[in-house]
């Protein structure tokens, strides 16, 4: 019998005898009572290889995470793990847990399948790297509910792909950036990139698309670090930016790195987590609210009606913001004094967006010109969620993809070798 079926009936039996016991007066003396399962309680953990695997509550519904980073890296794991916490909070009967630094690869697929192998309901993967670890364990667990954060791949009954439109908040970001370097007399910004896959193009893209609507002249130098979180080589990019004329700097990786490096009159826009965006040199962060898409998937898999496929969220879900932007924020010192028409356009579409007026596919809308000159997209055109997501050369059927720079990106494409 599946085991979300055991779950729940188990839940029912409960249920039954504390009705019988609430109608009758022949109710067990409290010290004869079944314990009350505390399912936000801590649970142990057992020495795997290199990693501590946790175990599971009985009578809990179990969810396991895998990061890549640390919980509290400031950044891209710090926002997953304010996510796990919100089902915790919010989700009756779950519990959950995590393991933190997990090299993509081998170690990730042994994390995963220990997970697994321990009685967790849903796990959730949440790096790019952990997609075909990911996808093995889940058909080994066909009970098991995996959902991947980030990639393409699903198979479609207990293997599923999550991810959401960031593409909206760095077009946005891009419009500040412009307007800011502009202001200040300059026409250079960068981006820190970590890895040549389709989602650091696409973001770089769309801040590039962006930064267009408000400077027009302004380029985009790129800066590729080939990891996800290193908060020394995060500073030496940036420093390397700024050095070479950068006005404004936006990283894709997940330290605060830009803003905390960035010289006086200079700025950074920091990623992923709300939080990090702390200093007067930073103009925004572009972050992520997980819980709540978290939370309904918990849910739908406790019911046993979640079903893996290709989930991907815009801007209208709620689940992704810039700072400064929406409702009871306060803009930035670097944000306050820009000029009012950059400002309402931001607002504007900002709007538009939050009203689902305005998604992804009107980011990545015709003309768009690549920087050999190359026409990706005419006007009236727009991008499939394939091109978003694929690049051809890794088995991708889309037709546009999404290897290309936008035309004032002045770096080359990364070798995908």
């Amino acid at each position: 019998m599946n085991k979300k079926i055991l779950w729940f009936l188990s839940v029912l039996i409960i249920a039954s005898f504390v009705l019988t016991a609430c109608g009758g007066t022949d109710a067990p003396a409290p010290a004869e009572e079944a314990a009350v399962v505390d399912c936000k309680a801590s649970a142990d953990s057992d020495e795997e290889g290199s990693y501590q695997i946790p175990t599971i509550i009985e009578g809990c519904y179990n969810v396991g995470f895998v990061y890549v980073g640390p919980h509290d890296d400031g950044g891209w794991t710090q926002a997953h793990d304010v996510g796990r916490e919100w089902v915790e909070e919010n989700v009756p009967e779950a519990h959950t847990a995590y393991v933190e630094i997990v090299a993509e690869g081998a170690d990730a697929e042994q994390v995963i399948r220990s997970l697994a192998r321990k009685g967790f309901d849903v796990i959730f993967t949440t790096s790019f790297g952990y997609m075909d670890a990911s996808e093995i364990v889940a058909e080994e667990f066909p009970d098991v509910d995996i959902i991947h954060i980030s990639g393409f791949k699903s198979n479609e009954a207990n293997f599923g792909n999550l991810m959401g439109a960031m593409e909206d908040m760095k077009y946005l970001a891009g419009m500040l950036a412009g307007s800011r370097a502009k202001m200040d007399g300059g026409d250079k910004l960068g981006y820190i990139a970590t890895f040549p896959i389709p989602e650091e193009l696409r973001l770089g893209n769309a801040f590039a698309l962006g930064a267009a609507k408000t400077c027009p002249e302004c380029t985009i130098d790129v800066r590729w670090i080939f990891t996800w979180h290193d908060p020394i080589l995060e500073k030496e990019a940036a420093a390397s930016l700024f050095d070479a004329g950068a006005s404004v700097v936006m990283t894709g990786a997940d330290t605060p790195a830009p803003a905390e490096v960035a010289p006086e009159g200079k700025y950074g826009i920091t990623y992923d987590y709300s939080g990090n965006c702390v200093v007067d040199a930073c103009l925004t962060s572009m972050y992520w609210n997980w819980g709540p898409v978290y939370g309904r998937i918990v849910e739908e898999s406790m019911a046993g009606t979640w079903v893996g496929g290709w989930e991907y969220f815009d801007a209208d879900s709620g689940a992704m913001g810039l700072l400064g932007f929406m409702e009871g924020e306060e803009m930035m010192p670097g944000v306050v004094d820009l000029p009012a028409e950059d400002l309402a356009l931001i607002n504007d579409t900002m709007a538009a967006m939050l009203a689902g007026e305005f998604t992804r596919f009107d980011v990545f809308a015709g003309p768009i010109t690549d920087n050999q000159g190359n026409e990706i997209l005419a006007e009236g055109e727009v991008l499939e969620q394939l091109d978003l997501d694929g690049f051809a050369q890794f088995g991708v059927p889309c037709e546009t993809c999404m290897y290309w720079w936008n035309e004032n990106i002045t770096a080359e494409l990364p070798s995908l070798d």
